[in-house]
């Protein structure tokens, strides 16, 4: 199993004003992402608008992204689909490349919302894979909770040895850990207490913005230093709650492009913040500055 402590930074993805993908930019920012310090990259996150990419041009952003990185940190990718023949097909792709671990979201569109059926998604995928699956639970956004009881369960097969947990609820979260399952914080407004909680690390979407900040924090917190950790945090929290309470892409795309990681622009049908909302925005990413 490989070890995912620290800031796993879910990356943007760089595109043109037309929607295409900019790969020139998508390997510009793994440099300077890495030079900031993180411990691993997810390569077409949700925050990379997963859901708007096809196939292709996911294989194509883990192809360019683990000969970028090079071994210099982590190398998630995310190969989540509802057809599970083609979570496979991804999922293999990437392990062909050298990831070191798969993202998979549980069937989100009228599939199984049942543990047993759950169970046997992952556990087909995991039948034909050897790398590390990170189940996804962000109930919020697919309707499905991975229980508990359900992650002790998938914690029994071969592979699915984490959890990526975007839900915000710390009840779960903690949890999570009592079963002693590997667990990654993914809801950015809990992501302090989640680690000083126990959790191994993060997937995080708001990092594109202040990855100095996020890798900063997670030494802060590893090294038992909270009253420090609560400091730096408390200048990261106006920005997080605001880019939590909904349009999150594009408003972590402003931010990034406010603080100099500019991923370009959106790509349908996402649209671009109204002028409120950059003026909002703006201020709260005031204390960062």
């Amino acid at each position: 199993m490989t070890d995912l402590k620290g800031i796993n930074l879910a990356m943007q993805t760089p595109m043109f004003e037309n929607g295409s993908i900019d790969y020139s930019r998508w390997q510009e920012l793994i440099d300077i992402y890495i030079d900031c310090g993180v411990q691993g990259l997810v390569l077409g996150a949700g925050t990379g608008q997963h859901p708007y990419l096809t196939q292709a041009e996911c294989n194509r952003l883990y192809e360019l992204g683990t000969r970028r990185i090079d071994g210099r940190c982590h190398v998630i990718c995310q190969t989540s689909a509802l057809n599970v023949n083609e979570v496979i097909e991804r999922s293999k792709h990437a392990e062909d490349l050298g990831a070191d671990a798969l993202m998979i979201l549980p069937p989100y569109l009228e599939g199984p919302e049942d543990d047993d059926g759950l169970f046997e998604f992952y556990r087909s995928i995991d039948a034909e894979i050897s790398t590390d699956i990170i189940g996804y639970n962000i109930p919020q956004t697919t309707g499905i909770g991975i229980s508990v009881d359900l992650f002790q369960r998938l914690n029994e097969l071969p592979n699915f040895n984490y959890i990526k947990d975007s839900a915000g609820d710390m009840s779960t979260h903690q949890a999570y850990l009592q079963t002693g399952g590997k667990v990654l914080n993914g809801a950015d407004p809990t992501t302090v207490f989640a680690l000083m909680a126990g959790a191994t690390g993060t997937i995080w979407g708001g990092a594109n913005y202040m990855p100095k900040e996020c890798v900063r924090l997670y030494h802060l917190v590893a090294s038992g230093d909270f009253n420090a950790a609560m400091d730096l945090w408390a200048t990261m929290i106006p920005s997080l709650l605001y880019i939590w309470s909904g349009n999150y892409i594009a408003k972590v795309k402003y931010a990034s492009r406010f603080r100099g990681f500019d991923g370009g622009a959106l790509r349908r049908p996402l649209t671009p913040l109204s002028a409120e909302e950059e003026r909002i925005l703006t201020s709260r990413l005031q204390t960062l500055t």
